[in-house]
């Protein structure tokens, strides 16, 4: 093989495996050292391949730019909507307003589709009505004994969480009645009423399957059910 023909091989396999030089930072110095004394083809070859690279790498980190700035944005946007719920609900002066508040306005400023409240209350039909006679008589669910911690873990005999995220293949009728069918995602969070007090949980339903799964953050639905647990107790004995 010519010497002529022993560089053209040479710079081929280079250009097509340009990793070789580019991550080597010893060989990148040399070659832009000759290119400045003696530029030869090869290396202008080299440097529009480290050229081509450095674009990719900057697209690379101005879509990630783009994608943490999104999430920025919408964490204050989540954060902005859940203080708003917060202070409509200590806003209530009675506990009609309360709930009407609960069922109505949440949905609104949460973007979800239903909200109830349920509370354990033995000895009543699961899935009756516990709230004031009237539009919101179904906006408080009876639950039976045990019926919150059964709820959030399905029956599979783990610890309860503070908030639950996931999606469903087929929600409770006891829960969203009439809707259930057409339920695909929800948020529970279980409320600390007191000792004295019946257990209770708030649950989120959305018709959209991906408004709600495990992988999302709770810090926030975490700081709202404490909000309203403690709103809540205000109207419950």
């Amino acid at each position: 093989m010519t010497e002529d023909a022993a560089a053209a091989d040479l710079k081929e396999r280079i250009l097509d495996h340009p990793g070789v030089i580019l991550d080597d930072p010893n060989l990148m110095r040399a070659l832009l050292a000759a290119e400045r004394t003696a530029a030869g083809r090869n290396v202008v070859d080299l440097r529009g391949v480290l050229v081509e690279r450095l674009e990719e790498r900057i697209e690379q980190l101005e879509d990630t730019h783009r994608e943490v700035l999104a999430a920025a944005y919408e964490n204050v946007a989540g954060t902005n909507q859940i203080h708003r719920a917060c202070l409509e609900l200590l806003d209530a002066p009675d506990f009609a307003v309360f709930l009407d508040t609960m069922v109505e306005g949440l949905p609104r400023m949460l973007s979800i589709d239903i909200v109830r409240l349920g509370l354990e209350a033995p000895g009543v039909e699961a899935g009756s009505g516990l709230g004031p006679e009237g539009k919101l008589k179904g906006a408080v669910i009876a639950l039976p004994e045990g019926g919150v911690d059964t709820y959030i873990t399905h029956g599979r005999g783990l610890g309860p969480r503070q908030v639950t995220l996931r999606q469903l293949a087929k929600a409770s009728p006891d829960i969203y009645g009439a809707e259930a069918s057409e339920i695909r995602s929800e948020t529970v969070l279980r409320l600390d009423l007191g000792e004295a007090r019946r257990r209770g949980l708030l649950v989120f339903g959305s018709r959209s399957e991906g408004r709600f799964h495990p992988e999302q953050g709770t810090d926030l639905l975490a700081f709202f059910s404490g909000v309203f647990e403690r709103a809540l107790r205000r109207w419950i004995s």
